[in-house]
């Protein structure tokens, strides 16, 4: 649910500047889930390869702005991070992109009629994909560039930690972290619905983007960047590295590919659908659109 918000200049509402209430935007979701229905393979997947990087320049600049942040206070670091996040989800709004974890709201054109089961499945599958290509392949050239190396190691020691702690999750945990952020997700991208500017959406975004990464709750795009990168830095980095890095390769034991699938990819994406789908897109369709 996010390439089409900014297609808001035609039709009636284009000459007012108030927001959209509620019940407005519960329309404008149900009209604009149909659409993403049904664009077409080639475009739905490079907007989704988009949004997958775009999601990981975010990531990137958590892990640069949290490295030394050690030395603030939790909550304020932490807080730090939740702002510098928040660029992904700002590129994938504004510039225009297909997101998963947002597309979730998609199951209130389903739940209307207005989409059938193949074309939701086939939008998710696709973006899925997509974003996966886009955050890995991200964190592929960020090893070419040694961009870890910067802050004497730091910012890779940084990334090291960041996917080790997240492959190191039980999997309930890591479900249900993944229930409330792309809760608070979604939500964003619903407050975006009632926006008529760009300045509107971006401040839409900030609180519940910052939220969710504050509190540590689980993205699965995001973790196709941060896992990925941690691993890749594990693998590829040279000598000079592990010369610099506090961090010991033998640490860092859970942080596997097998572990990043199954212990967090899997419960993380099944939380963000609960999430996303469940607690904002039907609950709203059920207050707004459901007919008696």
């Amino acid at each position: 649910m996010t390439g089409l918000l900014t297609n808001t200049a035609a039709g009636p509402d284009a000459a007012r500047f108030d927001a959209l209430m509620p019940p407005q935007m519960a329309a404008k979701a149900e009209d604009i889930g149909a659409a993403k229905g049904a664009m077409p393979l080639v475009p739905l997947l490079m907007l989704a390869v988009l949004a997958g990087a775009f999601i990981a320049m975010g990531s990137i600049f958590l892990t640069t702005v949290m490295t030394g942040a050690g030395e603030l206070p939790w909550g304020v670091s932490r807080l730090i991070g939740g702002l510098s996040f928040c660029l992904g989800l700002i590129l994938v709004i504004v510039a225009g992109a297909e997101l998963f974890t947002g597309n979730n709201l998609l199951i209130m054109a389903f739940v209307s009629g207005k989409l059938s089961v193949r074309p939701l499945l086939r939008n998710w599958g696709v973006v899925y994909v997509g974003n996966f290509m886009g955050a890995v392949a991200t964190a592929g050239v960020m090893l070419l560039t040694e961009q870890y190396m910067l802050a004497g190691g730091g910012v890779g020691t940084t990334a090291l930690v960041i996917a080790e702690e997240k492959c190191r999750l039980d999997w309930m945990v890591a479900f249900t972290r993944g229930v409330y952020c792309n809760a608070l997700v979604c939500l964003a991208v619903w407050l975006c619905l009632s926006c008529r500017t760009t300045t509107d959406r971006i401040l839409a975004i900030i609180f519940p983007i910052t939220a969710f990464v504050a509190t540590g709750f689980e993205h699965s795009i995001a973790n196709m960047y941060f896992i990925p990168a941690g691993l890749l830095i594990k693998s590829g980095a040279g000598d000079e590295f592990w010369r610099l890095s506090v961090v010991a390769p033998g640490s860092l034991e859970h942080l596997t590919w097998r572990h990043f699938a199954l212990r967090n990819l899997v419960p993380v994406t099944l939380g963000n659908i609960v999430g996303g789908a469940g607690f904002v897109g039907l609950v709203y369709w059920v207050v707004y659109q459901r007919r008696p």
